[in-house]
């Protein structure tokens, strides 16, 4: 990507509800982001409780053990096992040398927001979420109702199933250093 480079990343979430798209849209910005050249950093939030460590390695043996904090460091990869919660905000500590963060949920962050709605019934989440710029939409039934909305109808509407435009729309918040 050329242009000028931000002093931090373009921290970007991209929040709907349960199988909206909302992972096939990020990996799908991640291949574009860095087909172009950016460094891309990502974030995820799990509703459940997840594994990320294999039993009867050696760190989970020590998360096992009680560590609070396990780093593990090899030739090609580096992580950082924490056994709590952690917020956004600790997260985007560890990416603030990449070019962009795609984060997946944490709906209540004040972030720039894709919102992915899949049906009418979503469309609710517009009003209760801070700063969405786009709607990213499964239908045309969808983009009307929006439109057709007072309080949406300046909200950007892009289509699920037209990834490179998608694409384009954010290419211009990762020169300017106006996000939240």
């Amino acid at each position: 990507m050329t242009g000028t480079r931000r002093s931090g990343p373009f921290i970007l979430q991209i929040v709907g509800y349960k199988n909206s798209g909302k992972t096939t849209l990020v990996t799908e910005l991640i291949r574009r982001f860095k087909g172009d050249g950016c460094t891309v950093g990502t974030a995820k939030h799990d509703a459940h409780s997840f594994t990320i460590d294999t039993p009867g390695t050696d760190t989970w043996k020590h998360g096992e053990a009680g560590a609070d904090i396990t780093a593990i460091s090899s030739s090609t990869n580096s992580a950082v096992l924490l056994s709590s919660s952690a917020s956004l905000t600790e997260l985007l500590a560890y990416m603030h040398n990449v070019d962009i963060v795609l984060v997946e949920g944490f709906k209540p962050e004040p972030y720039p927001k894709l919102v992915l709605l899949r049906s009418l019934a979503d469309i609710p989440l517009l009003h209760e979420l801070a700063n969405p710029i786009a709607a990213i939409v499964w239908s045309s039934e969808i983009r009307q109702a929006i439109a057709d909305n007072r309080a949406l109808n300046k909200l950007t509407i892009l289509d699920i199933n037209q990834p490179d435009q998608i694409y384009s729309f954010l290419l211009p918040y990762l020169k300017t250093d106006s996000s939240a």
